[in-house]
């Protein structure tokens, strides 16, 4: 389903635990969402982490909130007393991304008992697939909401890609940084979820949810053949990784039983 935009029509607070300054905003719908900042000093490749893995984490039927494009008004900085906060609105003019924000939910570490194996192992599953290497006990980026495990915060995703070029070359990689996933121990349905996860994905699918990304978030200084040899990049690099055998589940299963 094509993503909704809106349009930012109040800064409401910053949430200064991200390292990129995002922000709790109202948008012209009186929604309230979590803003990822175009301007933030990751720049557009974070946008489209957060883009990608979150909606393949959505395809797959895990819990993700509602991402939207949000449409930003430099002038909105001149209300806000903070001049770093100024600088980044300013910065981050025009399309943005932001999550649907969860009142009342708790960070995931406070209810670790909230969640079983098949959702830990999908979790799993996702992360290595994306190649996210932001889900550790330092930072779980999962809160609790209507009793349901919500995933947040996948700008860590394909965290090569900050470097420019091809990696499409890094397809088959087992992905060692899973042995540092917060839910890997409890990750006991690994060869089960694998089946029915990739079932659920093709290359169709994912080339539909990056035809959703903006063009400039894929940059010429990422890119110089252009957008479209970028958006082509990602594309290829899932779907090669989706053929099996998938080399992020087996290390992932060979971490777990190297700690049984």
């Amino acid at each position: 389903m094509p993503l909704r935009t809106v349009t930012a029509t109040r800064y409401v607070t910053p949430l200064r635990e991200g390292g990129s300054l995002p922000a709790i905003i109202e948008a012209d719908d009186s929604g309230l969402y979590v803003l990822k900042f175009r301007g933030a000093g990751q720049g557009p490749p974070a946008l489209v982490a957060e883009l990608v893995a979150g909606e393949i984490a959505r395809a797959v039927g895990l819990a993700m909130p509602e991402i939207v494009f949000v449409e930003l008004d430099p002038d909105l900085a001149r209300t806000e007393p903070d001049p770093e906060i100024q600088a980044l609105i300013r910065a981050s003019a025009g399309v943005n991304l932001a999550l649907d924000y969860l009142p009342g939910s708790l960070t995931f570490d406070l209810v670790v008992d909230a969640i079983d194996a098949t959702n830990a192992s999908s979790i799993v599953w996702l992360d290595g697939f994306v190649s996210n290497v932001d889900r550790t006990p330092r930072n779980t980026n999962m809160l609790v909401w209507h009793k349901r495990v919500w995933l947040i915060d996948h700008g860590a995703a394909f965290y090569f890609h900050h470097a420019g070029g091809d990696f499409t070359n890094r397809a088959r990689d087992p992905f060692i940084n899973i042995a540092q996933h917060v839910l890997l121990p409890r990750a006991e349905r690994l060869g089960e979820v694998d089946d029915d996860l990739s079932a659920r994905l093709s290359g169709s699918l994912i080339a539909s949810i990056l035809e959703q990304a903006p063009d400039a978030w894929l940059g010429d200084k990422l890119s110089p053949e252009g957008a479209s040899a970028r958006r082509r990049m990602y594309v290829d690099y899932l779907t090669q990784r989706l053929m099996a055998p998938r080399p992020f589940v087996e290390e992932a299963r060979r971490v777990r039983s190297g700690r049984v």
